[in-house]
């Protein structure tokens, strides 16, 4: 079974340190975790490409849900990725980019996906992007990256990723993107420096007002809704206080690989570990339905924002 990259296998696959136990948020959403193992993968450090996450903003209902920008990878690592247009079974497209080596990041229900047992694994029915490695149709056997992890499907799970085509197509296809496995490989110094600049521009999009502030003004009213639903306090948990947590402990993780000694870095983590002391209190506050408990735990990481960038002013200035 040929794979995109055949030196990762089962066995022999290692996450990347974003993705540790020691992190105060192991996980992102599934398109950072997911291309943090694919760059993690070909050699290449992830850290050099999260810039983007200092334009994070609070968008009414949720914190923006970042992405890394398909641009950046390619002025960083030469990755040329793109949307693929999908017509016809999702397999066949797949295998027919492997065979030009290149990696396919496919849209597919969680719900077949033997690596998220305990959450939504055979559970509940989502969307969440995978990258295949190794397919196989005839043997109904998939390996695959997902979030921090690499795993296999097969059987009624394979079935269940790539539904079956009839005289009919499927009434949704899934979203399908694809990249290039032939990096730039630059010469650190080099990797560093393009990436300060590709930092500096996002530096510059960041949000005028705080949005840790604009959370805090908007939250009250919103959890009042969330009280006897488990799945709704997740979702807006989830929307939410992971969103802001994980991508600010990416942020500094990103700093402090520019520079060691940046002290903005643990403005991030102090962010992230605010965030992760929200979401506990979140929790109290739906139960015993104090609401008026909940902003004040985000006060910390409010002030930390605005330090933040403000010694992001000074730096420039």
């Amino acid at each position: 079974m040929k794979a995109c990259l055949p030196q990762v296998t089962v066995q022999s696959f290692r996450p990347h340190v974003l993705h540790g136990l020691d992190r105060c948020w192991a996980e992102t959403n599934c398109y950072i975790d997911l291309w943090i193992e694919i760059l993690h993968a070909l050699g290449l450090p992830p850290e050099a490409a999260l810039g983007f996450t200092a334009a994070q903003d609070f968008e009414g209902d949720q914190f923006t849900f970042t992405k890394f920008p398909l641009e950046d990878l390619e002025t960083l690592y030469g990755l040329k990725a793109t949307e693929l247009a999908i017509y016809e079974p999702v397999e066949r497209h797949v295998l027919r980019q492997m065979a030009r080596r290149r990696m396919c990041l496919v849209e597919v229900d969680p719900y077949f996906l033997p690596d998220t047992d305990g959450t939504s694994y055979r559970r509940e029915h989502g969307k969440t992007t995978i990258a295949p490695n190794r397919l196989d149709p005839q043997r109904k056997r998939l390996e695959y990256f997902h979030n921090g992890a690499y795993a296999v499907a097969e059987g009624e799970d394979f079935d269940g990723i790539f539904p079956a085509w009839g005289e009919e197509r499927p009434g949704m296809w899934p979203y399908v993107e694809f990249t290039t496995l032939e990096p730039i490989r630059r010469a650190p110094l080099a990797l560093k420096a393009i990436a300060g600049e590709v930092f500096a521009w996002h530096w510059g999009r960041r949000p005028q007002a705080n949005p840790i502030r604009a959370f805090q003004a908007a939250a009250p009213e919103q959890i009042e809704r969330l009280a006897g639903s488990e799945q709704a306090f997740h979702a807006y948990a989830f929307h939410n206080l992971r969103l802001l947590g994980a991508n600010f402990e990416l942020l500094g993780s990103g700093l402090a690989w520019l520079n060691p000694e940046d002290s903005r870095a643990g403005l991030c983590r102090k962010i992230a570990e605010t965030a992760k002391t929200a979401q506990f209190q979140l929790a109290r506050t739906v139960a015993r339905r104090k609401l008026g408990s909940f902003a004040p735990t985000l006060e910390p990481a409010a002030e930390a924002w605005e330090e933040l960038f403000t010694a992001a002013q000074a730096r420039a200035a």
